[in-house]
């Protein structure tokens, strides 16, 4: 399948499209991809039917962002919670995941040519070896791209991601790398996976469901919410435009409160222990890259 479409519209979605690219287009939006397996159910198919709609989905939202100007998408494609759902729903998603990953491996040159750099957020330490050895070689090939960016969020809670922010801080305190006194948000920010992204300015969580499921919550805290009642595969270019809309009605009141947010610079030597961890997991998706070309 081709991944990265070109948009095609009718006279009315351009028209709606270009009267919401003269207002404010947020730069990064997060998505709660929710109702796959209600979409299956309405449709009275087998789950991964849905699971696997919902991810062709994911790709053409990406294509919609790019083309409204929206620089940045993160998407929550697999929480840690999902692994206690049934083994044959949970090893159902893990075959998916790894053909549709195989897929994307095979027609790499579309995300090449489209400029998009993925990457991934998550403890993938908990995923099958090869689902992680395709994520690792997804995120190799397009990391010098810089048109948009594509982060999954795959086997991820905002827990755990806090977590291991806060054992890498106290590994950095053990070793007198850094002090107690050079623990501020900024800090823990540049700990978290997502430490190479913006917060996103718009979260849209689909299917009805008002709540964050554990998502990016430290990363969310001054963003604009927006639920619809929409099931995920289901969610077009009006569900789109329709949360960008209220993301521009919204828009003064966030830049008062961001206004008034202070960031603390880091010193030299929370700096040094900044680069050095996020270049500790660089090289861990490099080796894990690597030992697929050696198996």
């Amino acid at each position: 399948m081709s991944w990265i479409k070109e948009c095609t519209s009718n006279w009315l979605e351009s028209l709606a499209s270009r009267i919401i690219k003269t207002g404010k287009v947020p730069r990064h939006v997060a998505f709660i991809m929710d109702g796959n397996r209600r979409y299956a159910n309405k449709l009275n198919v087998a789950k991964k039917e849905g699971h696997s709609k919902g991810f062709e989905k994911m790709f053409e939202m990406l294509s919609w962002c790019i083309y409204l100007g929206i620089k940045e998408v993160t998407v929550y494609a697999f929480s840690i919670d999902n692994f206690k759902r049934s083994k044959e729903e949970v090893d159902e998603l893990m075959d998916l995941s790894r053909q549709k990953f195989k897929s994307l491996l095979k027609n790499m040159d579309e995300l090449v040519e489209a400029g998009v750099c993925v990457r991934a957020i998550g403890n993938l330490s908990l995923i099958p070896k090869d689902i992680y050895q395709s994520i690792a070689q997804i995120i190799i090939a397009t990391k010098d791209n810089n048109k948009a960016f594509l982060n999954l969020a795959f086997s991820y809670t905002s827990r755990d991601e806090l977590t291991h922010a806060i054992k890498d801080i106290a590994t950095g305190v053990k070793h007198t790398e850094i002090l107690p006194e050079d623990i501020t948000e900024d800090l823990i920010s540049d700990c978290l996976y997502t430490y190479q992204s913006s917060n996103p300015d718009l979260l849209i969580r689909t299917s009805g469901e008002v709540r964050l499921s554990d998502f990016l919550l430290w990363q969310l805290s001054n963003a604009c919410l927006y639920f619809t009642d929409t099931l995920w595969p289901e969610f077009d270019i009006w569900g789109l435009l329709g949360a960008v809309f209220y993301y521009q009605k919204c828009y003064s009141d966030l830049q008062k409160v961001r206004n008034n947010l202070k960031t603390i610079a880091l010193n030299d030597r929370s700096s040094k222990y900044i680069a050095k961890l996020h270049r500790e997991r660089e090289i861990t998706i490099e080796n894990v890259c690597q030992s697929t070309v050696q198996s």
